[in-house]
């Protein structure tokens, strides 16, 4: 499976999705889609990676195991990021009003897709 179907399908299985992208090391986009402007997607990507790598570095300093994803919740809304290896990450934002336990479940779902394409 291709990575555009798998953010696809991800995007589309999660009510009041935003967006989805796949993101590298530096939180340059790979691949993304959205219901939004693909720039909006790209610059919470970028940056939200950098935020999840920050928080990969704090496993060898205080030895809290391997970190796999992060929900972050605002006011309008949650975003998720997660780890596919050592240089991919997957980034998806949603409405508040998704409940993030159905949303976890699909992203986790697509990481897993996506590890095989990787």
């Amino acid at each position: 499976m291709s990575f555009e179907v798998i953010l696809k399908e991800l995007v589309e299985q999660v009510p009041k999705a935003i967006g989805a992208i796949l993101v590298d090391w530096e939180g340059e986009a790979v691949m993304e889609h959205c219901h939004c402007d693909p720039y909006d997607m790209r610059f919470i990507g970028a940056h939200k990676v950098l935020i999840l790598t920050r928080l990969k570095e704090m496993k060898s300093n205080y030895q809290i195991g391997t970190v796999e994803d992060m929900v972050i919740t605002a006011s309008d809304m949650h975003l998720i990021a997660g780890c596919i290896n050592q240089d991919y990450s997957l980034v998806m934002n949603v409405e508040r009003s998704c409940p993030v336990a159905l949303a976890l479940y699909h992203f986790r779902k697509a990481i897993t897709e996506l590890k095989k394409e990787i």
